[in-house]
């Protein structure tokens, strides 16, 4: 940077680079940045000089120094950066000392291997030269230059490290990002003819030469390329009309002269034949042609409200609320007395509900659960001296305001009145029961078949629990068995279960399981039970034990990646074990 004097000097005067190859950037006036020598995180927060180094890979390529007016040439490439972080930029643009400066330093792996090995490309090095070799292998790709060998070979390592590290292709998060990065290159894999699922026979070829390194990349090979060829037999179904309308559309805007592609058809490719907005614009931009991504949005968020009009959402988040929060006893009490905050019929603010009338009840105190976490709501009562309100359901107004639905019995429920809350015992006791056994399930589900299995939803109500999780085979007869021999076994061991809060940061040093793309306040609930350790709010038993037993009802395919367990504790695993062997020992009688 052209003001860091003391780089300056510790470059030339004791490391002694002669002065004619340390090149002082300054100012980039009117850019975002202050200079390509000032490095800045963004428009506030740390920053500091640096200092980049360059390498010159010859006359023979074109391209001046940095600073030149040809530094966009390729003859000079930044192998390495050292940030000195001194400062931290206000909002208000002042450059404030940090308490504890530091030197940040990054370096090209593949930029340094590149020149040790003499060549002038990334592409070029040993690595690469094997996984583009297999790209046009698959693909009867003849020209070896081709950059869409080049993603071949960037994205087969990109998604088989990240299938191996147990992200599976999905519709949301991670799991978008990398189905994203697969779609990118089965289209460049189509674009070379290939016209059948091709992209999963690179992976042994990955593997020969980054397995040693890598053994866990090694392990997973099989698993990564069946995932992979999952998703490539359900793109190639759609892609080929997809094209076709893509290029149709390319080429009218081509004899039109129009170089903004239409947002609308944008989305109908995303929306009906699975192509990512940036598989759309990466096309476009082959033409020379962008994409109206407002237009495309605006869409996108139409049918997501549409979606959301026809669905039937119980969540009280409409009600009108600005009154104190509910403090919650119910992980220690069942029954507590509380005071009527506000009541609500058909969503509008009322005084009183009358007897038979439907409403919303929300106290100071409750022992009733909110519906959360998968965990349905408590059910129960509201007693007063006026009146009896039967509570169907609980669910959240705010984060911290609890809504209780329900309808009067008898007399009347008034803003002001005290009441005595009462938890159903038995229901929520059956769905403590099937919560505690979730996360026990969970744990072991990652033990039969590996890290990669992930919560991707849940709902767990007195009668049974449903988890769906990340997996793209069908579990086998024994599979299951081993999952109900590894629960029942923690309920047999009967470990008391322990709930701590602490600061997040805390909890992710204890090794507790957590949602990916989940949103945690500073301070979370850690719940241990058995061998599990994960954060939750909901409510559960004391000890492993009081789930009594285990069993799982069915286990099937919900999407793709996506596997679904249904199973019961306690007397419903009893009722449904009895069940089945009344009907085997009536099949024996008649036989």
């Amino acid at each position: 940077y052209a003001e860091d004097d003391e780089a300056y000097d510790i470059w030339t005067k004791e490391i002694g680079v002669p002065v004619e190859r340390c090149i002082r950037i300054g100012d980039n006036k009117g850019a975002r940045y202050a200079s390509d020598n000032f490095w800045m995180m963004g428009d506030t927060g740390p920053c500091g000089p640096c200092t980049e180094i360059f390498y010159d890979h010859g006359e023979e390529i074109p391209g001046g120094p940095p600073g030149s007016p040809d530094e966009d040439g390729d003859r000079y490439l930044e192998i390495w950066n050292n940030v000195f972080m001194q400062f931290n930029r206000d909002e208000a643009g002042v450059m404030h000392p940090l308490p504890k400066p530091s030197v940040d330093t990054g370096m090209g792996l593949e930029r340094i291997a590149a020149v040790l090995q003499h060549v002038h490309s990334n592409y070029e090095i040993d690595l690469f030269q094997r996984l583009i070799a297999a790209a046009a292998r698959e693909t009867s790709g003849a020209d070896m230059n081709s950059p869409s060998l080049k993603v071949l070979a960037d994205h087969i390592r990109a998604c088989s490290f990240l299938l191996a590290d147990g992200v599976i292709p999905g519709n949301e998060g991670r799991g978008y990002v990398l189905r994203r990065i697969i779609r990118r290159a089965i289209r460049h894999g189509y674009k070379l003819g290939a016209r059948a699922a091709f992209f999963h026979r690179m992976v042994p070829d990955l593997v020969a030469e980054m397995g040693a390194a890598y053994p866990d990349l090694a392990a997973a090979e099989k698993r990564v390329m069946d995932i992979l060829k999952q998703e490539e037999d359900r793109f190639f179904a759609t892609i080929e009309h997809g094209m076709a309308i893509l290029e149709a559309d390319l080429a009218g805007m081509a004899k039109a002269g129009v170089k903004v592609f239409n947002g609308e058809t944008a989305f109908k490719l995303h929306d009906t034949f699975g192509f990512p907005l940036d598989l759309t614009a990466d096309v476009c931009r082959e033409h020379g042609i962008t994409v109206d991504t407002a237009a495309f949005d605006a869409a996108m968020a139409r049918q997501k409200e549409q979606a959301r009009a026809a669905g039937k959402f119980k969540m009280a988040a409409a009600l009108e609320y600005d009154g104190p929060a509910t403090t919650f006893h119910g992980y220690d009490a069942l029954e507590f007395k509380g005071n009527v905050l506000a009541l609500y019929k058909d969503g509008t603010p009322v005084n009183q509900l009358n007897e038979g009338e439907l409403g919303v009840v929300v106290l100071d105190n409750t022992p009733f659960y909110a519906e959360s976490g998968g965990q349905v709501g408590d059910r129960g009562v509201l007693q007063s001296v006026h009146g009896i309100f039967a509570v169907e359901d609980t669910l959240k107004i705010q984060a911290a305001v609890f809504g209780h639905h329900g309808v009067v019995k008898t007399g009347t429920i008034t803003v002001g009145n005290g009441v005595a809350a009462k938890v159903d015992i038995p229901a929520r006791l059956r769905t403590m029961r099937n919560h505690s056994a979730t996360h026990l399930m969970h744990k072991a589900l990652r033990e039969v078949l590996g890290g990669h299995v992930q919560q991707k939803g849940s709902q767990v109500d007195p009668d049974k629990t449903r988890f769906d999780f990340a997996h793209t085979q069908p579990m086998t007869a024994d599979e299951i068995r081993r999952v109900e021999a590894l629960v029942n076994a923690e309920i047999l061991a009967n470990a008391a279960t322990e709930a701590r809060v602490m600061p997040l940061e805390e909890a992710q040093k204890t090794g507790a399981m957590m949602l990916f793309g989940e949103k945690y306040g500073d301070e979370v609930r850690v719940l241990s039970i058995g061998s599990s350790k994960e954060l939750c709010g909901g409510t559960h038993v004391s000890r492993c034990g009081d789930i009594g037993f285990f069993k799982v009802l069915a286990e099937s395919g919900v999407a793709a990646g996506v596997r679904r367990i249904e199973a019961v504790t306690g007397e419903g695993a009893l009722a449904y074990v009895q069940g089945q062997l009344a009907q085997f020992d009536a099949i024996v009688a008649e036989v």
